[in-house]
C-alpha cells in the first residue's frame, strides 16, 4: 500500500536512492525508482528532490558528509598540530579504503556520481582544505610549523597525498606497499613544514 500521506525525510530518500543505485546502477536509477521503493509516488519524492541530478547530489553529500564528521572531530581536538594533522590525513585514507573494501560497487557508482556533482565536490575539497589549513595554522602558531600560509599549505599537502585518498586512485589502494610509501611520503612533508625541535 502506497505510503503518500506519511512525511518522507531526507534521509529515507537518500537511502532509498543507495539502494537503487546498487541494483541499477548510478546511469540508470532514477526518481521514480526511488518512488517505488518507499511505496509513495514520484511526486512525494519530486518535492524533496527535483531532479534526477539533485538526486545524485544528495548520495554524494550524503557520503561526503560521513567523511568529514570524524575529521572535523580530529581538526578541533588541542593536541599537537603535527599529531593531529597526520591522525587527520590517517583517518581520511582510512574511511576512503573501508569504503571501496566493504561496499565497492556503492563505491564505484560514487565516484561515477562524483564526476556529475562537481559543485558537491569542489565545496568538498575546500572543506577539506580549510580544516587542513586550521590544524597547520595552530602549528604555525604553537611555533611546531613553519610560518607557512595555511590555505596554500593545506592545499598542496592534499595534492601531494591524493594517490592515497582521492577515489581515482582506488586500485591501488590494495599495493601491500602502500602504507610504507605514505610514511615515506608523510617524512618527507614535514621535514618541509616543521620547525626542527632544537630551533624551537
Amino acid at each position: 500500500m502506497a505510503r503518500a500521506e506519511t512525511p518522507l525525510t531526507r534521509e529515507q530518500i537518500v537511502a532509498a536512492a543507495e539502494d537503487c543505485i546498487r541494483r541499477f546502477g548510478p546511469g540508470k536509477a532514477t526518481v521514480v525508482d526511488v518512488a517505488r521503493a518507499l511505496g509513495v509516488s514520484h511526486a512525494a519524492v519530486y518535492r524533496h528532490v527535483p531532479t534526477k541530478a539533485a538526486l545524485r547530489d544528495l548520495v554524494v553529500d550524503r557520503w561526503i558528509e560521513a567523511t568529514m564528521s570524524p575529521l572535523r572531530e580530529i581538526a578541533a581536538q588541542k593536541g599537537a598540530a603535527p599529531q593531529r594533522l597526520r591522525q587527520l590525513f590517517d583517518a581520511l585514507i582510512a574511511m576512503k579504503r573501508r569504503r571501496a573494501l566493504d561496499d565497492p560497487e556503492l563505491f564505484a557508482a560514487y565516484r561515477t556520481l562524483a564526476a556529475d556533482s562537481q559543485s558537491v565536490v569542489a565545496a568538498h575539497v575546500d572543506d577539506l582544505v580549510e580544516l587542513t589549513a586550521s590544524v597547520i595554522a595552530s602549528g604555525v602558531e604553537k611555533g611546531a610549523f613553519r610560518p607557512v600560509d595555511p590555505m596554500a599549505t593545506a592545499r598542496a599537502l592534499l595534492a601531494a597525498t591524493s594517490r592515497f585518498h582521492h577515489p581515482a586512485h582506488a586500485a591501488e589502494w590494495n599495493d601491500a606497499g602502500m602504507d610504507s610509501t605514505f610514511n615515506g611520503l608523510w617524512q618527507l612533508l614535514m621535514a618541509g613544514l616543521c620547525v626542527p625541535r632544537k630551533a624551537r
